[in-house]
């Protein structure tokens, strides 16, 4: 008896082992899209994996209309859903790069980091180009963002955030470029503080 059950154990776990495995190769913007997801701990590895699956979706073609992330049912939907699509997709990716820069930018400087001075230098000077790619997907969020919204009649229900969203670019509520800015402002004054400091402040 209990060597039939060994023997039936090792038989499963052999032919389950040597058979093969089926996987599919991801080829569509949506099915990259569907890969990208909020991590507990933002470390920059974790914001850098998003920002990879996002870049590929943006640079991926569209999956059939009967896959599409929203029902789409004639040729004007299918215009509205990509236009919205590109415009979600790019902004996700600012507020990731927004993510990725807070974990080099320096908030203050104060007196006792003159130790570190050249490093923090150098951080604030990584987050510094963060901030400013961020500035490149926010103008072409902007620029879905405004050829959605002249197809602004048709609603598209499961994607009704997104809808949401180019509202708000277009009314000026929501505005990434005021905010980066002022991001780049409070570094500019940090980094200059940095600059200053010597033997002397310290």
């Amino acid at each position: 008896m209990r060597v039939s059950v060994k023997l039936f154990l090792f038989l499963n776990i052999f032919f389950l082992s040597s058979s093969q495995v089926y996987g599919y190769k991801i080829l569509y913007a949506e099915q990259f899209f569907k890969l990208y997801h909020v991590h507990f701990n933002q470390y920059p590895e974790d914001v850098l994996e998003n920002i990879f699956y996002l870049e590929k979706a943006l640079r991926s073609d569209f999956c059939n209309p009967l896959n599409a992330l929203a029902r789409i049912e004639n040729e004007t939907e299918w215009e509205r859903y990509r236009y919205l699509f590109r415009m979600h997709v790019n902004l996700k990716l600012v507020e990731l790069y927004l993510r990725l820069a807070s974990k080099y930018d320096k908030k203050e400087a104060y007196f006792f980091n003159y130790p570190w001075k050249y490093l923090n230098l150098e951080s604030l000077d990584k987050a510094e180009k963060i901030y400013e790619y961020a500035l490149v997907y926010w103008e072409e969020a902007k620029r879905e963002s405004s050829k959605a919204i002249m197809l602004s009649w048709i609603h598209l229900e499961e994607i009704q955030y997104w809808e949401d969203e180019n509202h708000r670019i277009e009314t000026g509520e929501l505005d990434y470029e005021r905010i980066i800015n002022s991001h780049l402002e409070r570094l500019k004054r940090v980094m200059r503080k940095f600059q200053n400091m010597d033997q002397n402040t310290y």
